[in-house]
């Protein structure tokens, strides 16, 4: 059973780490309470940054992208009003990472730290984006400058995911339980640390700790279709394969992932259920075919999951070369790997697998790929 993991499918809204009351709130009853006061007073940039980081929140649980067209509207209101406001750019730069601008954010970061170098929460940004752009030596300091300003949630998880991209497991397994215990009564934040360091024991083979975090991520969020898809992983290792598609199709109900689709068709083949299993397959080409409607033309899980299939290589191989252009990190370099190998382009996929391991990334997906590519001849 191929392990597809997700991979930062959204870039984390980056809060404060001290809470305020509006925090006790849900999303929705934060978005109402936001959406009266804009209508109170439609021009203030105070209640048009609160709204967007309210709509932004939304998008992070529900995979609604629709959100983030609305928090960029609001932003953009707010920029007019304010320009020279540092919440505003800082929600203007979480819109920027979750469109995978990152070299942009780079740049919009490095600006801002000029004025206010004591605002961790730009050197966190920072940090993202030099990750997603493959410059790990630059994205270290700048992560050494957020976790001393502000030690806390948004500094431990980028630090765990640094350890764990730069071949340190347990130590990226240390940092993310730091960051469950100080992610706060925000319940998505907190699922979506649960669900991070579970996923870092599934990929260290860990299974009961990382189920354990699962279902501890859904007694705090229990819509939360990452931690799902989790347990589904962790069935499938175990090989109970219909207690892993009843959790896929759990996670599936609640947001379509091409991610989903995929490991329900492998499951449905292992049962022998091929009609299933097409039915999985015409999923991920709507899925594929609305993304082109959209003009998405960079999806390196998309591109991963019809490698494995062995199916429209050629579109693979345009998503996973078109992520290259913005993302060069080693998971989009797995991903080139894989997708050059199965068509068959022995010497580019084993230049692309060289540079997905240069850091020695703990992924066992990596290894995998990596042992397929070493024999192509």
């Amino acid at each position: 059973m191929r392990s597809l993991v997700l991979i930062v499918l959204l870039i984390p809204v980056i809060h404060a780490d001290h809470l305020t009351l509006r925090d006790e709130l849900t999303t929705d009853q934060r978005i109402a309470a936001a959406q009266k006061a804009v209508a109170a007073a439609p021009g203030d940039p105070a209640a048009l940054d609160d709204l967007a980081s309210a709509y932004l929140q939304k998008m992070r649980e529900t995979t609604d992208f629709s959100y983030l067209d609305r928090a960029d509207k609001l932003v953009a209101k707010s920029l007019a009003a304010a320009p020279d406001n540092l919440e505003t750019h800082i929600l203007v730069n979480s819109i920027e990472l979750n469109r995978h601008h990152f070299a942009k954010v780079v740049e919009n970061t490095r600006a801002l730290v000029a004025t206010h170098p004591g605002e961790p929460r730009l050197w966190g940004m920072m940090a993202d984006s030099l990750m997603e752009i493959g410059d790990y030596d630059a994205a270290e300091p700048a992560l050494a400058k957020m976790l001393g300003l502000r030690p806390g949630i948004s500094s431990y998880n980028r630090v765990s995911w640094f350890r764990f991209l730069t071949g340190d497991a347990p130590g990226a397994i240390e940092a993310m339980r730091r960051a469950v215990h100080a992610s706060g009564v925000v319940p998505e934040n907190l699922a979506w640390c649960l669900v991070d360091l579970g996923n870092l024991y599934f990929k260290t083979s860990q299974l009961d700790e990382a189920q354990s975090n699962y279902q501890q991520a859904l007694q705090v969020f229990p819509s939360y279709h990452p931690a799902f898809a989790g347990l589904g992983r962790v069935a499938a290792a175990r090989h109970q394969t219909a207690d892993a598609i009843g959790y896929y199709r759990r996670a599936q109900s609640i947001v379509p992932m091409p991610e989903y689709a995929a490991e329900l068709r492998e499951l449905y083949l292992l049962q022998g259920k091929t009609a299933e299993a097409k039915q999985e397959e015409a999923l991920l080409d709507v899925i594929d075919h609305l993304a082109k409607a959209n003009f998405e033309n960079t999806d390196r899980n998309l591109a991963i999951v019809y490698a494995d299939e062995g199916r429209h290589l050629d579109r693979a191989l345009e998503l996973a070369t078109n992520e290259l252009a913005f993302r060069r990190d080693v998971y989009t370099y797995d991903a080139l790997a894989w997708v050059e190998f199965r068509a068959g382009h022995c010497a580019e996929a084993k230049e692309a697998i060289v540079k997905a391991q240069a850091w020695h990334t703990p992924d066992p997906l990596f290894a995998r790929h990596a042992a397929q590519i070493a024999t192509c001849q």
